[in-house]
């Protein structure tokens, strides 16, 4: 049985021999090229060839032609911020910045970079007749707030009836992709909209089931599958998919497999998911690749089940570790051997954060993906970078995307357990969610009130690591870099070396540590002299 055979069949409920996998091959596939993500992405040429190498490195059963949520909006005139590692972002909002949506009109097939995607297409159908290709198509909610920008959010309660035009038109716009990718070749139409985790079930089933439902039936009507792609923490709108009749219900890692699967198949629909794309993908080793898989394969089973991962993959994920997970795929033998090993223990490190946000400033920690490659992270960070001007010298905000390590390390101490979300000096604020501005101002500020009362005075300190010979400080100062981190404190490290250094400070033995703290005593005043006596005690 080919892969497309067996995709329809675990589409359609039956039980399989073999559970299907299919990559989700984003810009990874100009990583295996040789090419950056921007040129990849602008050229049919390069994506065949990348979609070629996959296919060759990972057997897979399906695969999508092309992952880029940005296509259709590029289209629709949003400026893009392109990238050399992850596809594009979207930077700016027609119909919030002097557009009107009757201006606007239905992307065609040779318009911008849909030419590009269908060209793919065509040759990829030809070149794997026996291949599940499939066709991503923007959501019509996710297309919608590239539109109008996060004031989305505000107008569904504020104007339903205009969003409900823009949803109109997007869905005509999605209706048409479907259209072009199935005439292209395309057996599986993935919409694909991870905007709507960011709104509650009530929300979802009015003013995104009524028109997803129609690119849906429509699609079924073609005599072609559809899937319905969402990432983040969307758990609570899991059957409120299912209730829009897709074939297929693909989710990340911050949803349970097993409730999904308990959903899904309730409903008649099948179901994917949802390899870790950074701990375990990007950051792991073959044997943690093939230990994870299996914890998905048994858990998911052989009736409706599609092993992928979260996501589109991160462009640098380490071709062994998705070979590892190929070959677990296709090797029963293989299974029974990792089921038998006996399981590693977490080697994560975690930081000691009990007294994080002790600091002066209140910081604020956006845990991500990547705000270039994933749309609810990059929007998140955007709600952040809003609001940051308005506690100017007070606030500090930090991105973590967590295809770092030193990241995953970071969201773990913390214990978030979704992304993206926004941590307030250390304490989750906003999961998965994207505030609007005043709300997000609304617990800065009463963060900064309960921690500095009416203001913050500011204070300057230093660390001082001092060594007979240089070099000698580097381990210190990698643990004072470590202790900084854990209590969310700023100092300026600063290295000496030298026997003279170490007796000025009036140290015998190196290495040595100075802690220097400045304190602001009087602002435009002359205290008297009794006065600055009192301080000079301190010293």
């Amino acid at each position: 049985m080919n892969g497309l055979e067996l995709i329809k069949k675990a589409f359609s409920l039956q039980p399989v021999e073999r559970i299907p996998w299919v990559p989700f091959v984003g810009v990874h596939g100009g990583f295996l090229t040789g090419v950056d993500a921007t040129t990849y992405l602008k050229s049919s040429e390069e994506i065949v060839k990348g979609i070629s190498k996959s296919v060759e490195e990972y057997n897979p059963d399906g695969i999508p032609v092309v992952f880029d949520l940005q296509v259709e909006a590029e289209v629709l005139g949003c400026e893009l911020r392109w990238s050399e590692t992850g596809p594009p972002a979207v930077v700016s909002h027609p119909l919030v910045e002097g557009g009107k949506l009757s201006d606007l009109k239905i992307p065609g097939p040779d318009d911008g970079r849909i030419a590009v995607c269908l060209e793919a297409t065509r040759q990829l159908r030809e070149k794997y007749p026996e291949l599940a290709l499939y066709g991503l198509i923007t959501g019509p909610f996710t297309l919608a707030l590239h539109l109008l920008g996060t004031d989305i959010f505000m107008k569904l309660f504020e104007d339903p009836e205009e969003v409900n035009e823009v949803m109109e038109f997007c869905t005509a716009a999605g209706l048409k992709m479907a259209e072009y990718y199935m005439d292209a070749g395309c057996d599986v139409i993935a919409l694909v909209d991870p905007m709507t985790s960011q709104i509650d079930p009530e929300t979802f089933e009015t003013f995104v089931t009524p028109f997803v439902s129609r690119i849906f039936e429509f699609v079924r009507e073609q005599g072609k599958l559809s899937s319905f792609f969402v990432c983040g923490h969307a758990q609570q709108n899991i059957e409120a998919m299912c209730n829009c009749r897709p074939d297929n219900v693909s989710i990340d890692e911050n949803i349970p497999l097993d409730f999904v699967k308990e959903i899904t198949l309730k409903k008649g629909i099948s179901f994917g998911g949802n390899l870790k794309l950074t701990v375990i993908l990007l950051m792991g080793n073959p044997d943690d690749c093939r230990e994870h898989a299996l914890e998905c394969l048994d858990l998911g089973g052989k009736t409706g089940f599609i092993l992928a991962p979260g996501c589109d993959l991160p462009r640098e994920t380490p071709s062994e570790n998705l070979k590892a997970v190929t070959g677990l795929v296709h090797d029963p033998y293989q299974q029974d051997v990792v089921r038998t090993l006996e399981k590693k223990e977490s080697s994560l490190e975690v930081f000691n954060m009990k007294d994080y946000g002790q600091a002066d400033k209140v910081i604020v920690d956006v845990i991500t993906l990547d705000s270039e490659s994933c749309a609810p992270c990059q929007y998140m960070v955007e709600a952040v970078k809003r609001v940051a001007p308005h506690f100017e010298g007070v606030v500090e905000w930090r991105e973590h995307a967590i295809k770092k390590m030193e990241a995953v390390s970071f969201m773990s101490s913390l214990m978030v357990k979704n992304i993206p979300t926004i941590c307030i000096d250390g304490k989750i604020a906003f999961v998965s969610k994207i505030p609007p501005e005043r709300e997000l101002v609304a617990a800065i500020q009463k963060r900064i009130n309960e921690k500095l009362k009416l203001k913050i005075k500011s204070k300057r300190s230093e660390i001082i690591l001092i060594g007979e010979e240089a070099g000698q400080c580097n381990e210190l100062k990698d643990r004072v870099n470590r202790a900084l981190t854990e209590l969310g404190k700023e100092a300026e490290v600063k290295i000496l070396s030298g026997r003279e250094k170490l007796a000025a400070f009036g140290a015998t033995q190196s290495p040595a540590i100075v802690a220097v703290n400045y304190k602001l005593k009087a602002e435009g005043t002359l205290p008297s002299a009794d006065v600055i006596r009192e301080w000079l005690k301190e010293l």
